[in-house]
């Protein structure tokens, strides 16, 4: 059976390491993006690894786009069995600053978007018989002063997952969630920027508070999305995985 995977914000980042870990593993690769440029920068980096790859613009946000974007996946790559939901924003106030637009904006990517984009490749998962899904959630689902919306987002993602393992293993297929500490982006860049941190130092903060001593990389991230996805993971569902480089209290 050949893999198929979607993978959302795979225009860069997390998202584009993850799908280029996904193609190196032998998937076939579905870059989505809100910036189909962006994507595409991506589906050209994976075509020498000897894979199929596409890269299609959507708004998770929009029911119509995300149900376009995967029927185009089927047509480019086949049915897909394998779900990345990767995209995500942050727009970082304290509750008494943050507006409803904050708010909506947040959740709709983060938790709506996945929703939407799960629901479709789920469809294909079921008949298929098999798929893996991993969502990308964060430690702020511990709460995040600063960003009750993206803690609350994210937290919704940690629940939608574990449903999801509840309502689709019976079709062979598993769920599982990612949460990230500290992993230098250009997410946490504009945190950093946006609160008038300096970000060389907010670096050496954070790895000064993680038992391994150094921050988490997307490297760190590919890796688990890689087991997750695997044959080798067929008995793991509905779980968070922490990455954090030591305990969560």
């Amino acid at each position: 059976m050949q893999k198929i995977a979607v993978i959302t914000g795979a225009g860069g980042g997390i998202g584009a390491r993850l799908a280029y870990q996904l193609a190196t593993d032998g998937c076939d690769i579905a870059a989505l993006d809100i910036n189909q440029q962006a994507a595409q920068v991506t589906v050209d980096t994976l075509l020498s690894l000897g894979v199929k790859a596409t890269a299609i613009a959507v708004d998770i946000t929009d029911e119509d786009s995300v149900n376009d974007a995967i029927a185009q996946v089927k047509v480019d790559l086949g049915l897909p069995n394998i779900l990345v939901n990767c995209a995500g924003i942050m727009r970082s106030r304290m509750l008494s600053k943050m507006t409803v637009d904050d708010w909506d904006i947040v959740q709709n990517v983060n938790l709506r978007g996945t929703f939407l984009v799960t629901r479709a490749v789920a469809a294909c998962m079921r008949e298929a018989q098999w798929g893996r899904i991993v969502n990308i959630a964060s430690t702020a689902v511990l709460g995040y002063a600063g960003a009750a919306n993206y803690a609350a987002a994210k937290a919704g993602v940690v629940a939608f997952t574990k449903t999801l393992a509840l309502e689709l293993g019976r079709f062979n297929v598993t769920a599982n969630a990612i949460a990230p500490g500290f992993i230098a982006t250009d997410m946490t860049k504009n945190v950093a920027l946006k609160t008038g941190t300096d970000f060389a130092q907010m670096e050496l903060d954070q790895a000064a508070k993680i038992p391994v001593g150094r921050n988490g990389t997307p490297d760190d991230i590919a890796n688990a999305v890689s087991f997750f996805v695997s044959e080798k993971s067929g008995f793991v569902s509905g779980q968070l995985l922490y990455l954090t480089g030591g305990p969560v209290t």
